[in-house]
């Protein structure tokens, strides 16, 4: 079994500073998982995540991710191995299911059995991608149905939204941000002070903020096109914090080098600052 060098690279604890980090691995493997395990464990972490929560083609398939809550047993197996022969400590990223929810109902008991530090659940199955309403009423049942600290995990995307859900499940502590916190880098502090406006600077900030993203992708990629992705990829939840989405979206898409690039962002955040 072999680590990729980026993945080395990332997992360095002289990279992470900071912040904590939590390694995370996806897998159908125990071997694969214990190895992985061992290898964090030498860098001085305590702690895996399980990812059974990706809900892509080209991981499902393949039995990983979300693709693997309809096996029940393998998770049992999985997790039987390495509670018996490694002290790493394991939290847990999930779907409800890939077909339906109630794919979840069934591995939940299993989890009962093990110190799981933590289970976040995004409140989809698989197949949806990141399509369709989240499910909160099979969200509920994963709560009645657990004795595991549960994250609530999916459309949190606005202070409005964050409060209907504290409403709807008084019980929770923690809740996770993905794709919110990529459109909107001020809804963090937003939630955590409880205020819903930003500030007056707003665009001026953000600029900031993806200028030194670009910076540090420029130095730790080569060539333009790889960089360029990056951004892409970025910009694809950025557009959703301005006024036109699509066109914004569109406007970075069609800039053919680093220098049109540029051109584009700059039009972007002086329109967005000139209608503020």
């Amino acid at each position: 079994m072999v680590i990729k060098n980026s993945y080395k690279r990332d997992l360095l604890p002289e990279n992470n500073t900071t912040l904590e980090v939590i390694p995370q691995i996806i897998t159908n493997d125990a071997d694969e998982f214990l190895f992985v395990s061992k290898y964090v464990q030498e860098l001085g972490y305590k702690e895996l995540n399980w990812n059974l929560g990706c809900p892509y083609p080209m991981v499902t398939k393949r039995g990983m991710g979300s693709g693997l809550i309809c096996d029940a047993e393998k998770i049992n197996n999985i997790l039987h191995r390495v509670h018996n022969e490694s002290d790493i400590l394991v939290s847990m990223k999930m779907r409800m299911g890939y077909e339906t929810p109630e794919e979840i109902l069934d591995v939940l008991p299993i989890l009962d059995k093990y110190p799981i530090k933590n289970i976040a659940i995004h409140a989809r199955i698989g197949k949806q991608l990141y399509k369709g309403g989240t499910n909160l009423e099979a969200f509920q049942k994963c709560l009645d149905n657990s004795k595991h600290k549960i994250y609530y995990n999916g459309d949190i995307t606005s202070v409005a939204a964050f409060k209907k859900l504290q409403e709807r499940f008084p019980s929770i502590e923690h809740w996770m941000i993905g794709r919110g916190l990529i459109a909107d880098p001020f809804l963090p502090s937003m939630l955590k002070n409880n205020i819903d406006e930003y500030p007056k600077n707003r665009f001026d900030i953000f600029y900031e903020f993806h200028d030194l993203i670009f910076q540090e992708y420029d130095a730790a990629l080569s060539g333009p096109t790889p960089i360029k992705m990056k951004m892409l990829g970025f910009w694809e939840y950025f557009s959703q914090s301005f006024s036109n989405p699509q066109k914004t979206y569109k406007k970075i898409k069609k800039a053919g080098n680093v220098k049109a690039y540029g051109i584009a962002v700059r039009e972007i955040i002086k329109e967005a600052k000139s209608s503020s």
